[in-house]
């Protein structure tokens, strides 16, 4: 699997495809068996999570746990941190991140008492203040309702535009075909099928393995 500078790529499949693995492997938390991680013509391959992160490569998690008895702008300043050691430098590249998601106004609230729709932008914005080149989103679009999606989805093409390389897990695939130029589809720990939103709906096995004969009749 190969993703270009400036790409918005999605990563689907059913659950138990290997998705969150393969994310996983690539910011360290699992070291492979066999193969080997290139980030920017570097091998990567077995540096820690922290090491990774530095290298320029963000993420988030399904589950978000944010310090529920810290601010917006703390949680968001814990990932400024890891690009500096100046708290005002830290605070400001957080106060930044804060404004771009839409949490502004929430700044100085708890983490522990936003919704669910704030706390996935605040996991957004902990990967963003750690200015990386390329993000992984894994499922932040999960347990949104739709003004919400629609609104992440914006974020995450504007996100995109400002020259951030996207790779996001997602299931809610209406959004990812809006926000993806490329589509790979993973089941059973193996890609089947690789290209562009258009070209993987229509892919056979792909209908087979994940969409079902259901979106086959759409479809056609």
């Amino acid at each position: 699997m190969t993703v270009k500078k400036g790409e918005a790529v999605g990563l689907i499949g059913p659950n138990g495809a290997g998705k969150t693995t393969v994310f996983n492997l690539i910011s360290g938390f699992y070291k492979p068996t066999r193969g080997d991680v290139v980030f920017m013509n570097e091998k990567i391959t077995g540096l820690a999570p922290y090491d990774v992160c530095r290298k320029g490569i963000g993420r988030t998690f399904q589950i978000v746990k944010p310090f529920g008895k810290m601010t917006v702008l703390e949680n968001v300043m814990v990932g400024g941190f890891s690009r500096t050691r100046n708290p005002q430098e830290c605070r400001q590249i957080a106060a930044e991140v804060v404004e771009m998601v839409g949490l502004g106004s929430k700044k100085d609230a708890l983490a522990k008492n936003l919704t669910i729709g704030d706390r996935k932008r605040l996991e957004v914005a902990k990967a963003l203040a750690t200015r990386p080149e390329i993000l992984l989103l894994d499922e932040v679009l999960a347990g949104l309702n739709p003004t919400e999606v629609d609104e992440s989805v914006e974020l995450i093409k504007e996100i995109n535009a400002s020259g951030i390389t996207i790779v996001m897990i997602e299931h809610v695939l209406q959004a990812t075909m809006a926000i993806c130029n490329r589509i790979v589809v993973l089941d059973y720990g193996k890609k089947i099928a690789e290209g562009t939103p258009a070209e993987v709906t229509q892919d056979p096995e792909v209908i087979k393995a994940y969409l079902g004969d259901e979106y086959e009749t759409t479809v056609n």
